[in-house]
């Protein structure tokens, strides 16, 4: 092993030694080298005269580059902000208005002590992270039986994890607590487990209320109690896009120092929020009591990134920091969660109607983009095919019974003829 690595394992051993067993074996080897990027970073501070260290290159005092890439760009954007590469980590200044913006919009996390986001290409490298960070051959990952199916590959594919599932719906059709509970007691004895949080859900568009949320955490904290390590996956890609009847922030900040078996991660990002998923920039984010914690796991995120993608982009970056600090950020916000908002009230709407009820009812939905539907005696892989061929329509079959829409991509007006569409080929299948 590394003695970087050693030395930070020692750090975290020296906090808290439940952080330590919950890491993987690559975990446990990760760090970040003492090599070209670091002796780049020290010269990019002492060498006032020549910078020799860094394999870019230069003219006119700035970074080398086409007139007609810097074209493309206004001048609010330098060549600096654009063509050298971003630091692993991310660029400082995003990192310091992202955590900004979730203290802003998470009062739970007033009082907690969590690290500096680290910028990541997306959520999915986000996952992937922290699949490598924490996930060895055998681990489970408890999940609802109503998830985004790339986990799979995130976790059992790459990583050789178990998924255990639990049903996300009680009778009451509200979060189902209680299976959450008995899933985590059936694995107690494994010592660790991965639990994954993704609010607003997807496929179906939930989100707990606040009574289900401190619930949650109260199951979390018991098997704490009870001697299991829960490292704990926020999946917040949706995060913002709360409509009604739920939780206004993210559950990360009510299991923040929780207790010391329980480490949260805050997976998040620009993607879906601020609606530029092509940019590809998300974040990480370790909640834990000790600095010297949250610096080990930064080290070895950094150590991650460094041997994957090196970094990302770098351009997507400096757009998304002039994007947080625009005048007209907020407003702009709140104006397209308005349209999504209009668009779940008006396909609620729709959904009771009941000439429907024959062919479907729905899971409730309240936030994100998409909901879902149960199918009455219907094969949602037969329907998804049939709408498709008859009648260009897309949709997502999720297994034999569910159907998932994406309401997001759907203009307000068009949901009247979309769900007629759907309604009219159920029927088609009901009469063969």
């Amino acid at each position: 092993m590394n003695d970087l690595a050693r030395t930070l394992n020692e750090a975290i051993k020296e906090e808290n030694e439940a952080v330590y067993d919950m890491l993987s074996n690559l975990g446990k080897e990760l760090f970040y080298p003492k090599g070209i990027l670091s002796q780049s970073a020290e010269a990019g501070q002492k060498a006032h005269r020549f910078n020799a260290s860094i394999g870019i290159a230069t003219e006119h005092g700035q970074p080398m580059h086409f007139s007609h890439i810097q074209n493309i760009f206004s001048d609010e954007f330098s060549p600096k902000d654009l063509y050298p590469y971003a630091p692993p980590q991310g660029k400082e200044e995003l990192r310091k208005e992202w955590k900004k913006k979730l203290l802003a919009e998470n009062p739970s996390l007033k009082d907690v002590n969590f690290g500096l986001p680290i910028a990541t290409n997306a959520l999915t490298h986000g996952l992937s992270i922290a699949a490598d960070l924490f996930a060895d051959e055998g681990d489970v990952v408890i999940l609802p039986d109503k998830y985004w199916g790339n986990y799979n590959i995130t976790f059992n594919v790459r990583r050789g994890t178990t998924v255990s599932t639990y049903p996300l719906f009680n009778e009451e059709n509200t979060f189902n607590t209680a299976g959450l509970k008995a899933t985590i007691e059936a694995n107690k004895d494994k010592g660790k487990v991965i639990l994954v949080l993704n609010f607003p859900n997807n496929p179906t568009g939930y989100t707990p209320g606040q009574s289900e949320a401190e619930e949650i955490v109260e199951v979390i904290k018991e098997a704490a109690e009870n001697g299991l390590n829960l490292v704990v996956l926020v999946d917040d890609a949706y995060f913002g896009l709360f409509f009604e009847d739920s939780i206004k922030e993210s559950i990360f900040g009510l299991l923040a120092n929780v207790h010391p078996r329980v480490l949260p991660v805050k997976i998040d990002g620009a993607t879906k929020e601020n609606y530029v998923w092509g940019f590809r920039v998300g974040f990480i984010t370790f909640a834990h009591e000790s600095d010297a914690v949250l610096n080990a796991l930064e080290q070895k995120t950094k150590g991650i990134i460094r041997g994957t993608i090196s970094s990302a982009s770098h351009p997507s970056q400096s757009i998304i920091l002039n994007s947080l600090r625009s005048e007209e950020f907020a407003k702009e916000k709140q104006e397209k969660f308005e349209q999504m908002k209009k668009r779940a009230v008006k396909l609620k709407e729709i959904l009771n109607k009941e000439e429907y009820n024959k062919y479907w009812s729905y899971y409730p939905f309240n936030s994100g983009y998409f909901m879902c539907m149960k199918l009455n005696g219907i094969d949602a892989e037969e329907l998804r095919l049939h709408l498709l061929d008859k009648y260009g329509v897309g949709t997502i079959s999720i297994n034999s019974t569910d159907l998932r829409i994406a309401f997001s991509s759907v203009e307000e007006s068009d949901l009247e003829e979309l769900f007629s569409l759907i309604a009219q080929g159920a029927q088609d299948l009901l009469e063969k």
